[in-house]
């Protein structure tokens, strides 16, 4: 039986030193950090992209396509105590996530090409993406790998997060490869900024992210770093 979807608001902005310092101290007063943030307030997030033999995700998405999908794997501080399979759904300005957590040898198969272990008929997602790697022959493509500020509000669950240092592995699969030396794949005085919530956002947040020059951009992760790749190795799409 397929999940059930939550579907969500979710606008992206890529904003500049100055407007990242403006916009988070306005968000101190008002939302509180992620739990999960520790006492950093921030956290390392590393997934690992996949795409079809046509890169279809990657096209639907520079097409602008207005319903596409996206696989990853993803995990955090690069700690295998968390691995999540995550299945991205965007509709219209709503996007959506189905996820079914792995086991660290279960990664270690997928990434060494051994796609049977997601061949589960009880776990649809696990399935699906299997079916996919089969038949339209899904593959690992790139690894996204950044920093992450996230702050909450329960009025409209509203999460609003400042994405960082964005760097891409390459040709790299291993997300667990403590060898790998990600490169920096956006300019490091831009943060992506990210808007999440569910059927409002309350004003006094609204108010808090008005700031000249801030509009709404496309500014996907896996889109940067796949362009990163093109750019600047052999990659050919």
């Amino acid at each position: 039986m397929q999940t059930s979807i939550k579907y969500r608001h979710e606008f992206k902005y890529l904003i500049n030193l100055h407007q990242s310092y403006i916009i988070r101290q306005r968000l101190k007063s008002l939302m509180r950090p992620d739990k999960n943030a520790g006492e950093t307030g921030e956290y390392h997030i590393r997934s690992l992209y996949f795409d079809d033999i046509n890169n279809k995700a990657l096209h639907e998405k520079l097409g602008g396509v207005r319903d596409r999908v996206k696989y990853r794997i993803r995990i955090y501080n690069g700690q295998d105590k968390v691995i999540h399979l995550e299945k991205k759904l965007k509709r219209n300005d709503f996007i959506g996530k189905i996820k079914e957590p792995l086991t660290r040898s279960m990664h270690d198969s997928i990434v060494a090409g051994d796609y049977e272990v997601l061949n589960n008929p009880e776990k649809p997602l696990l399935k699906e993406v299997y079916n996919e790697m089969k038949h339209s022959l899904l593959r690992p493509k790139v690894i996204v790998d950044y920093i992450r500020e996230p702050y909450v509000c329960p009025n409209g669950n509203v999460r609003i997060t400042f994405d960082k240092e964005l760097r891409t592995g390459l040709h790299a699969t291993d997300i667990f490869d403590t060898q790998l030396e990600p490169i920096r794949a956006m300019d490091e005085n831009l943060t992506i900024l990210e808007v999440k919530y569910d059927e409002y956002i309350p004003e006094y947040i609204r108010a808090a992210l008005q700031i000249e020059g801030l509009n709404r951009q496309s500014a996907s992760k896996y889109v940067i770093c796949r362009k990163y790749l093109k750019t600047n190795t052999w990659e050919d799409y």
